[in-house]
């Protein structure tokens, strides 16, 4: 009986999950939280360029399919996506050299929902995963969710060693291993494709799911495309390609897609059902409008001439600001910079020092499942223009110049 002004005695509140109480949130959006305001070089985000955006383009899409598809687009839809949509990417998949039909394709409330999705379908609390070292951090977050135990697979400056994974296979007996290996978050290297044949290899012979994840690989500035793992003899049947417009069209209409075998695919269609019955109707009718209407490759080009000479401007401007004996990487397309620091260096307790100065980066240690290389950090180059970046490069020089973070 509840009763007007008396006091009731309460017990204490239910604790949350201790998945949620362990895995913590993402440093990169504490950090942008931090940063968000006028006049701060952000190089911390991973963000796309918004003034490079079609955003004329996409209206006149969304304009269509109200004018045309108004009770279809504002409907419930079939959880595996959009007939037309699921026809074109798989279309666009074929051309780039990977046979795939409109069943071969989930479509997902974009590609870090297909990681979630996968982890569902694949992962029991206590399962071992394999990694690149370092690795995207969205999806550590995803896999130790999950109940994952994440472990890295040793590699250089050319990616992942596959004589390294295939120790840790054996020895580990992993559920799958998780990539990106073209532009790599947060290294922007690349995989060669010899080290993609024995990556499907190893695969083929152990018993191995391969996770490939592929939101950069339209951004080449130079060099020659390198096909995909899920391309490689043997990888057919054990690799799931994950693919994105976030990077290429907006990512704010939310559309990713997972390509795989039919069994995987029918999983990962169960698990969504239970997160969102399935990804926006009208947005994914948008971008199959978008599609047949525009031409995205020229959009896509445009955009990575631009961030080709983002690029530029930051290695240019690198070797001025650093200290002594900091090392680069150069990325042949993508959106990051890996840098590593002298030893003595540390990332993370110099940020805050930084961000006074009214610049920003994002400290590599979170990017490792293992012991971190705290000297390391990464720097996004497409959000401002190159006179921007030597900005904030000058101002990230002067907190070098000032002695700060060096161990001394």
């Amino acid at each position: 009986m509840n009763v007007v002004g008396s006091e009731v005695r309460r017990g204490p509140v239910p604790e949350l999950a201790s998945r949620v109480r362990s895995v913590g949130g993402s440093p990169v959006r504490d950090i942008l939280a931090v940063v968000d305001r006028p006049g701060v070089v952000n190089f911390a985000g991973g963000l796309p360029a918004p003034e490079l955006f079609d955003a004329d383009g996409i209206a006149d899409a969304y304009r269509a399919v109200f004018a045309g598809q108004a009770g279809r687009a504002l409907q419930y839809a079939t959880t595996e996506g959009e007939p037309v949509l699921r026809e074109a990417l798989a279309a666009r998949t074929s051309r780039r050299g990977l046979p795939t039909g409109a069943d071969d394709i989930l479509v997902t409330t974009g590609s870090q929902q297909a990681l979630s999705l996968l982890a569902t379908a694949l992962l029991e609390p206590g399962d071992t995963v394999l990694v690149e070292n370092p690795c995207y951090l969205a999806a550590l977050q995803v896999f130790r969710f999950a109940g994952a135990r994440v472990v890295a697979v040793p590699g250089d400056a050319e990616g992942v060693d596959p004589e390294a994974l295939e120790e840790l296979v054996v020895r580990e007996r992993p559920k799958f291993f998780y990539t990106v290996p073209t532009f790599q978050n947060p290294t922007g290297r690349t995989l060669s494709l010899a080290r993609r044949v024995a990556v499907a290899d190893v695969a083929a012979r152990r018993g191995l799911w391969i996770i490939e994840d592929d939101p950069y690989g339209e951004l080449r500035f130079e060099g020659e495309r390198v096909p995909w793992i899920a391309s490689c003899d043997g990888a057919e049947d054990r690799t799931v390609l994950l693919g994105s417009f976030s990077k290429v069209m907006a990512p704010g209409m939310r559309l990713g897609w997972l390509r795989g075998p039919d069994e995987l695919v029918r999983a990962c269609v169960i698990a969504k059902q239970a997160a969102d019955l399935h990804t926006p109707t009208v947005n994914q009718l948008a971008a199959a409008r978008y599609l047949a209407e525009r031409d995205l490759d020229a959009h896509v080009g445009r955009v990575a001439g631009v961030y080709h000479e983002r690029r530029d401007a930051m290695l240019a401007g690198l070797g001025e600001v650093l200290p002594a004996g900091a090392v680069w990487e150069r990325p042949e397309g993508g959106m990051f910079l890996w840098v590593r620091l002298p030893d003595g260096y540390d990332t993370t307790a110099l940020l805050p020092q930084v961000v006074r100065h009214d610049v920003a980066y994002v400290p590599g240690a979170p990017f490792y499942a293992g012991e971190p290389d705290r000297a390391t950090m990464r720097l996004c180059f497409v959000t401002h223009t190159p006179p921007e970046i030597g900005e904030g490069l000058r101002r990230l020089g002067e907190v070098f110049e000032s002695g700060a973070g060096d161990g001394s």
